[in-house]
């Protein structure tokens, strides 16, 4: 089976999970656009995706705002933080976090100021830089968190349920059905974490009001009369 080359369309996937304020919602034209044209997805994938973005472009901001607060922001079965999902509040996620930071920078690639390695959209912006084979076996170590999105946003209805679909699909993995997702408590209950840490579960996140930053800078290397 041939592997799909998707850069577009994995950027593309990576600003929809963004916070939808007024910029994101002016690009839904061209996002749309740049999934139908690369032409990584199945008609399937791109249709439910284009059921995503008429959604984001029709529904009143406020209440899309509002929706996107409520599932990223309130519970881990939700979060756009892989981590959360792997290592939860454990002292094994300072670490991890540390190692995909210096994989990006490897690839000459830094993190913007406020940014955390493990926030889904910066992970997909640095896989769009690999070639394909190395961005389809990136993908697929994280199959099994895009699974238990992919059913925790299938469970609430949600139309963002669409982009870890495709997500498995790029993956070349299935969507594997689980067992429901209990209610979680409270975020205030469930989220309170280490000082070393310093609430890293949320930052990095655009909030209501704040312009998603830019994820991923290239740094060209200093020229050769530079100081050290």
């Amino acid at each position: 089976m041939s592997i799909p080359h998707a850069p577009l369309s994995l950027r593309a996937l990576a600003r929809l999970l963004s916070y939808p304020d007024a910029e994101l919602r002016e690009q839904l034209p061209g996002l749309r656009e740049a999934l139908q044209r690369e032409g990584s997805l199945s008609p399937a994938r791109l249709a439910a995706l284009d059921t995503l973005i008429a959604a984001l472009g029709s529904t009143p901001p406020l209440v899309v705002e509002a929706d996107y607060v409520n599932l990223f922001d309130h519970g881990r079965a939700t979060s756009l933080h892989l981590f959360e999902h792997v290592h939860g509040d454990s002292r094994d996620r300072g670490p991890a976090m540390v190692d995909l930071a210096q994989t990006y920078e490897q690839a000459g690639l830094y993190l913007a100021p406020g940014e955390l390695p493990d926030y889904l959209p910066v992970v997909l912006e640095f896989v769009s830089t690999q070639p394909s084979k190395e961005a389809r076996a990136f993908l697929s170590e994280m199959a099994h968190i895009f699974n238990a999105i992919f059913n925790a946003l299938q469970q609430r209805q949600s139309a963002y349920a669409s982009i870890p679909g495709a997500l498995l699909e790029l993956a070349g993995e299935p969507v594997q059905a689980m067992q429901a997702i209990p209610d979680e408590p409270p975020l205030d209950a469930t989220w309170a974490e280490p000082v070393v840490f310093d609430g890293c579960s949320t930052q990095g996140q655009a909030r209501p009001g704040h312009t998603q930053p830019i994820h991923l800078v290239r740094k060209s290397p200093p020229s050769s009369g530079a100081v050290a």
